[in-house]
């Protein structure tokens, strides 16, 4: 069997710690449902090293409570906290055109709404207060962060490779 490269792998959760004292794991699911993420156990590491089975999810404040295979201990579950999950992007559902996973965002170029060339996103994330990409300009290197709604970021164009941003006034484009 080939190895799976990361751009194959879609992250749906993540291990944010253990809870209880018999083994039980923290776990914050990324799908559209978040319950959904059991249908696609096993989960594995990003670089494959390590897989898990998820059993008896139970929804607890900002995640779920489970099993996760190959954890027995307090101290296993919660060493590995921030670890994120990943599947096989052929065991992921067909989405439609308009629609995208997060996942396929990474690497796409970034412009203006005037088609000038801004940078490359590096990642998608969830602050808490919704999600945003994370930009890397193009110009001097530093970070940029915009607000991923339809407002701020009218078009994403996979087929092309690239992102339009309309950035809110009080986002400082230039240096």
């Amino acid at each position: 069997m080939a190895a799976v490269k990361p751009t194959d792998l879609i992250c749906v959760g993540a291990i944010a710690g253990a809870f209880g004292v018999r083994g039980e794991a923290r776990l914050k699911s990324f799908c559209a449902e978040p319950r959904d993420i059991s249908k696609y156990a096993p989960l594995t590491t990003e670089d494959g090293q390590r897989s898990f089975t998820v059993k008896a999810l139970k929804a607890i404040k900002d995640g779920f409570s489970c099993r996760l295979g190959g954890v027995a201990t307090r101290e296993e579950a919660e060493a590995l906290r921030g670890t994120r999950l990943y599947v096989p992007r052929d065991r992921m559902p067909s989405l439609p055109d308009d629609e995208f996973y997060y996942s396929d965002l990474t690497g796409l170029d970034v412009v203006d709404v005037g088609g000038v060339p801004v940078g490359q996103v590096r990642s998608v994330d969830d602050f808490g207060g919704g999600d945003f990409l994370e930009i890397v300009r193009s110009d001097n290197g530093r970070l940029l962060l915009i607000p991923f709604t339809r407002a701020a970021v009218p078009t994403v164009d996979l087929g092309a490779g690239r992102i339009v941003i309309d950035p809110p006034e009080d986002i400082e484009m230039r240096e």
